[in-house]
């Protein structure tokens, strides 16, 4: 345990320090955003990206993707994950192939330096009390996507708090593809819980499997196909924790 909190400890002083530092370089990638946006974004996913990778390195993490492979290259999609930890944002955006903004907590933006870079990397805010506000995040989320920016989503809209479960899925996330046309990628989390969640405060090395599952053609369904769409998701989502789960 004295370990674990060790390894919290280190994993926090990085992101202070990185935070701190990184100042000057968010204002160089700036400047180079007035002048051309698509080389400020690449930048600040490499730059994100490499961070996350050392948080991954001192949490002890080892990742395991399976199916990347499947991911389209050629256009912006929506990922589904389910959602256990705090550190899922990490694990799965050092996977991801491209430009991917996620929807996170609006408690995020109260975090001056983490909301820069959050928005550098295309995350959008979403209150859940707030229907209204809600519903321009989803249209922005649109948006990114028609841009060729993938987006992903925890549907779940919070984290699960029981290993080898899932909460019910919003069926507003889904709404990003339907109405942008875009493919959906469900994405399965196993074994994130045992970084972090099951151990607070302190942080466990652990193993996690992440699976990127067949795309989901949704410009091919039907009404009736695109009203059953979240609970399809879900089904596939649970089908592939079953079968990787013995992996960890």
């Amino acid at each position: 345990m004295v370990l674990n909190c060790i390894r919290t400890g280190i994993v926090l002083l990085f992101v202070i320090l990185f935070l701190i530092v990184s100042i000057p370089v968010y204002f160089v990638f700036w400047l180079i955003g007035r002048i051309s946006p698509e080389t400020k974004d690449k930048a600040s996913f490499h730059w994100v990206r490499g961070a996350f990778h050392v948080i991954l390195f001192l949490a002890g993490t080892r990742v395991t993707a399976i199916g990347e492979e499947k991911i389209p290259r050629d256009r912006a999609v929506l990922y589904i994950g389910n959602h256990r930890s705090l550190l899922d944002i990490v694990i799965t955006y050092v996977r991801v192939p491209g430009l991917t903004g996620y929807l996170a907590k609006n408690q995020l933006a109260k975090i001056p330096l983490l909301r820069g870079w959050a928005k550098n990397i295309h995350c959008l805010f979403l209150d859940r009390e707030d229907i209204r506000q809600g519903l321009q995040t989803i249209l922005a989320a649109i948006e990114l996507i028609k841009s060729g920016i993938s987006v992903f989503v925890f549907p779940e809209g919070t984290r699960n708090h029981v290993e080898g479960t899932l909460l019910p899925f919003h069926a507003g996330s889904f709404k990003i593809a339907l109405k942008s046309g875009c493919p959906i990628v469900p994405v399965t989390i196993v074994g994130a819980g045992d970084l972090l969640e099951d151990h607070w405060p302190g942080c466990k090395a652990a193993h996690v499997v992440v699976e990127f599952g067949d795309p989901i053609d949704t410009l091919s369904l039907s009404a009736e196909e695109k009203k059953r769409i979240p609970e399809r998701v879900r089904e596939l989502i649970a089908q592939t924790y079953e079968k990787n789960k013995g992996m960890i």
